[in-house]
């Protein structure tokens, strides 16, 4: 499967007005979609400007903290990146990762390259050793800040990703490996849709999935990948949470999920159901993205229907590949 890079969604070729605006407000989500939840972000809002302003956050300042930060499961703690937006809701969730009494520790996705959130990290860290740092995929907000971070917690810190640009050092992850540090076991799932890059972490000694944002605590994730993979990764994950009782599912952004099988099924169906309203959107006539959502997402936000096509252009390619 070919690497998908940050980039718009493809576009009608026209030279009409409103072809031309297309691609404008898709040019604008591209560059928005990429400083959501980085440390772009941070600078533009010391001007006062966050085009991404989190709904929830009526000021639009970032750093704001809530019940997310310090949830977790007896081996895993959320720290709150504060980065709240939009595509990123409260914030990146990092987990701090490592067996009790164990004098080293996992951390997974740094989050920005904010220094008060890495200086957050290592307090959570304490007197431990970091011994790994993971990454559940390349999007900025979850890996800007890695390297950066591995480089604060020591010399010996590595950061294991499956995009060979985003480690340091020479180990990645791949389906099948079994991450172990401090005595703690992760097992690594790869799960392509949201990114084909995306990996998952399965915790058996808390029957606990850290998801990235392939499954949210709240709301859909948009896609950066193919549906076909993230409908088939939904269908894995729903299967593993039957077979291994998974409790807990920890995404990357949002609270937890205690009710992993439940939240997997309205995933799958949400899925199912959104792609029934685009064929009957295309049957009865659209043909770009944009058209598409005019139709299936008239009831929702202007403002949230670039974020709505590049899901539904994820939904348009699917189709055409089945014919």
């Amino acid at each position: 499967m070919g690497r998908r890079t940050w980039c718009c969604p493809r576009t009608p070729r026209t030279t009409t007005r409103r072809g031309d605006a297309v691609r404008r407000d898709h040019l604008k989500y591209a560059l928005l979609r990429r400083v959501a939840g980085s440390s772009a972000l941070r600078h533009l809002e010391r001007v006062g400007w966050n085009p991404l302003r989190h709904p929830d956050h009526g000021s639009g300042r970032m750093g704001g903290m809530s019940e997310i930060d310090g949830m977790g499961t007896e081996r895993a703690t959320c720290v709150l990146a504060p980065n709240p937006s939009m595509m990123t809701l409260d914030g990146t969730n990092t987990w701090v990762i490592g067996e009790p009494g164990a004098g080293e520790v996992a951390v997974v996705d740094p989050g920005p390259k904010d220094p008060r959130h890495l200086e957050r990290i290592l307090a959570r860290v304490g007197d431990r050793r970091v011994g790994v740092v993971l990454l559940t995929h390349r999007h900025p907000d979850h890996s800007e800040g890695a390297a950066k971070f591995a480089r604060m917690a020591g010399d010996h810190v590595k950061v294991r990703a499956l995009d060979p640009a985003h480690r340091l050092g020479d180990e990645g992850l791949a389906e099948g490996d079994v991450v172990t540090t401090g005595g703690l076991e992760l097992r690594v799932l790869e799960i392509p849709g949201h990114t084909d890059d995306s990996v998952a972490f399965w915790l058996p000694a808390d029957r606990a999935v850290f998801t990235g944002d392939t499954v949210l605590g709240y709301g859909t994730t948009v896609l950066d990948g193919r549906l076909g993979d993230y409908l088939t990764t939904l269908d894995r994950l729903r299967a593993l949470a039957g077979e291994e009782d998974v409790a807990t599912l920890l995404p990357g952004h949002g609270p937890k999920i205690d009710d992993p099988a439940g939240v997997l099924d309205t995933y799958i169906a949400h899925r199912r159901e959104r792609l029934a309203q685009v064929e009957e959107a295309v049957r009865n006539g659209a043909r770009t993205a944009r058209e598409v959502v005019e139709t299936v997402y008239a009831d929702v936000d202007r403002k949230l229907w670039p974020a709505a096509e590049w899901s539904v252009q994820a939904q348009l390619d699917y189709l055409a590949e089945r014919g």
